[in-house]
């Protein structure tokens, strides 16, 4: 059983490790904490890749260096064992006397991969792992996703009206924009989690009908890459996603499609365009895709078993009629209130 006091400071170093959610891809979210006789003498987290890591901020937090060799350093994540843009880790916790060492889960990337416990437990330092393993993972559940499934971590997001529907019925001449469901703290909301991603993706369906700019304007972080699906590319080159106010794709069957602001990339044409389309993204680095597509879209995903999470809006207001919520067997695991809507959660790990 792991001893309550080593849970406390793990909690800590998770708490953190996300104070940098969506400033760190393609590295992971790490937070360190240095503890001497029950108390906090150091800690840090990862603030950006390129930058140092969280287990040298912790250290160089300690004032008193004398009482490293007595101290535990808590790790939410490995330490990594090689060089990258910054010297291993795990050589720094042995240079500094650190004599115990708890961490959270293993680093999965083929670099790391045990090694970093293996050359701490070779230089003598007694090594805990897998504590609150389960919530160590779950936060860096984009980076493990990407280097385990060679895939980014897929996030559907939608709403839904009160009756089911998560768009009125459009007919040609009416108005493009959305038919909106949600009030405005769910839109902020939604913004932060734009941030928090390294690409977002719609049809061109939804580009048609709503023209979505797909950005953080509601938030102050980076905007995401901005993926559009079109097989056919039959698109208004004025439509906000080619503004230039954040890098575009355009993942099309039509060969002779061009849109200033945009990169074209030519699909093959096959049924598993989803799968080629996450492929693509792989081999970019991108991490994490948050799916703001219309029905179609996400029901592509659904049918192509290519998800991690999904987050559905439900508003108060009743359409009537339109266009059917695509997720039909939706299962909620978490539930959060607003004033016009409820939020569920869902996963499929």
């Amino acid at each position: 059983m792991t001893p309550p006091d080593d849970l406390i400071w793990m909690k800590r170093a998770l708490q953190l490790a996300a104070m940098a959610e969506g400033c760190t891809s393609p590295n992971p979210m790490v937070g360190a904490v240095v503890v001497n006789d029950g108390m906090i003498i150091g800690e840090g987290y990862h603030l950006k890749a390129g930058t140092p890591h969280a287990e040298v901020h912790a250290s160089n937090a300690v004032k008193d260096r004398t009482l490293l060799p007595g101290s535990t350093i808590y790790v939410s994540l490995e330490p990594c064992s090689h060089h990258g843009r910054t010297p291993p880790c795990a050589d720094l916790i042995i240079s500094s006397g650190i004599r115990r060492v708890v961490i959270g889960t293993t680093d999965t990337n083929p670099e790391v991969a045990g090694r970093g416990t293996a050359r701490l437990r070779e230089a003598g330092a007694e090594v805990i792992t897998g504590v609150m393993e389960e919530e160590c993972r779950h936060l860096n559940r984009r980076f493990f996703t990407w280097h385990e499934k060679k895939r980014p971590y897929v996030i559907l997001k939608w709403a839904r009206s009160a009756d089911g529907f998560i768009d009125l019925l459009r007919k040609p001449g009416d108005a493009i924009e959305p038919n909106w469901i949600t009030g405005h703290a769910e839109r902020v909301l939604v913004h932060r989690w734009r941030a928090a991603e390294d690409a977002i993706l719609a049809g061109g369906g939804t580009v048609r009908a709503d023209n979505p700019s797909l950005t953080t304007r509601y938030w102050s972080g980076k905007n995401p890459l901005r993926v559009i699906i079109s097989r056919t590319a039959s698109l208004d080159p004025s439509s906000a996603v080619f503004d230039e106010a954040a890098e575009t794709l355009l993942f099309t069957c039509n060969e002779q499609a061009a849109f200033r602001g945009a990169k074209t990339i030519i699909l093959k044409g096959g049924g598993n365009y989803i799968q080629e389309v996450l492929t693509t993204l792989h081999s970019m680095g991108i991490q994490s895709l948050f799916v703001e597509g219309g029905a179609f879209i996400i029901r592509s995903f659904l049918e192509a078993g290519l998800w991690d999470e999904a987050r559905r809006f439900t508003g108060v207001a009743r359409f009537g009629t339109g266009v059917p919520d695509p997720f039909t067997e939706f299962t909620p695991e978490k539930t959060v209130n607003f004033d016009k809507s409820i939020l569920e959660f869902a996963y499929h790990f």
